[in-house]
């Protein structure tokens, strides 16, 4: 590609500037190599990003310099680019958060520079009601994504024991990221609650391994189960958003064969994508993450949390779904939610 050109896409001209300059210097990955993945993910990443208020983290000089969040959309944005206008508590004024609902959006934005991207939970138009509860599984090393993977598949099973289908994808850096799908009426009091409820779960019966306390001194060789990201004033990386590492790595939708396969072999490499990977995986698999757009799921109803000992005796009350739905846990040992209600009834 040469160092600037103009293009049309869906009839609006965009300038393209500094298309040799080199973002990932270890990799040589230019600027003009990451505005093609975006252009050529953009089918199965514009769904998922559509009316979702959207932050940038934007990297001008290359991955290995300073860089900036960006929330409210920059003034010098061609008329089309759509925005919507959030009130912002924090910052008491309203920000103009950008709307990547097309093609042509998503490569003005990678012209930007914008290497990250950062959507809201909530479309735009209903912000209190997360689409999706996420859980952010970030080891502490020398704790790596194959100790993520299985406190992944832990989490799973108490899905499983719910009722609810869940979906892993990679953050494209250190960890493992999983998402339930909700698509109904809820918000993000009861979203946080449950999570934070499983994150004590997990951490009650693995503590060896699981944390669910954000401080670092506790995270050294465990795992953090993030259930804080359900949360409306927070993001969480996109899937197939392009990350910030020494190497053009993908937060990549992966299948739960796949996190088994890894932790069976204990090989972290089986879960790194890079952007051209990505690329043909969606080529091979499509989206992994479509049912995010369409599966509707509602949280198990909790008793009133007043008064209650812990989280977990909170997670115990959960209204059960029908036993048809519920998978049979692979073994007593990981099974979870089976030892709370044991448990409780000490």
């Amino acid at each position: 590609m040469s160092k600037s050109q103009t293009i049309e896409i869906e009839g609006r001209q965009l300038t393209l500037t500094n298309l040799d300059k080199i973002l990932y210097p270890a990799a040589g990955f230019t600027k003009g190599q990451v505005i093609d993945y975006y252009a050529r993910i953009a089918p199965v990443l514009v769904p998922h990003l559509t009316e979702h208020p959207l932050t940038l983290k934007r990297y001008p000089g290359g991955v290995d310099q300073e860089f900036f969040f960006e929330k409210n959309a920059t003034k010098h944005r061609p008329d089309w680019i759509q925005t919507t206008p959030i009130w912002s508590e924090g910052n008491q004024r309203t920000v103009h958060y950008l709307l990547a609902n097309n093609l042509a959006t998503v490569v003005w934005m990678a012209n930007l520079a914008a290497i990250e991207l950062h959507p809201s939970l909530s479309l735009a138009k209903d912000m209190e009601c997360p689409r999706a509860m996420v859980f952010d599984l970030d080891p502490g090393p020398p704790a790596n994504i194959i100790q993520c993977c299985q406190v992944g598949v832990w989490l799973r099973e108490i899905f499983d024991h719910f009722g609810l289908r869940s979906f892993p994808k990679t953050s494209g850096s250190k960890g493992l990221q999983i998402y339930v799908p909700l698509n109904t009426a809820t918000n993000y009091d009861s979203t946080k609650s449950f999570a934070h409820a499983l994150a004590r779960l997990l951490e009650d019966q693995h503590r060896d391994l699981v944390v669910s306390d954000m401080k670092k001194q506790l995270r050294v060789g465990k795992v953090l189960v993030d259930w804080s990201q359900n949360d409306e004033h927070k993001t969480t990386i996109s899937l197939y958003s392009l990350r910030a590492r020494e190497h053009p790595t993908v937060s990549t939708p992966v299948q739960w064969e796949e996190v088994e396969q890894a932790l069976k072999k204990k090989a972290p490499n089986l879960l790194v994508f890079e952007a051209g990977q990505v690329l043909k995986r969606v080529e091979k698999m499509g989206d992994l993450f479509a049912p995010l757009l369409t599966v509707k799921q509602k949280l198990p109803k909790f008793e009133a949390i007043e008064g209650a000992e812990s989280d977990l005796e909170i997670a115990g009350r959960a209204e059960k779904p029908p036993t048809s739905r519920v998978k049979k846990a692979a073994s007593a040992k990981t099974a979870a939610p089976k030892r709370a209600r044991a448990k409780k009834k000490k």
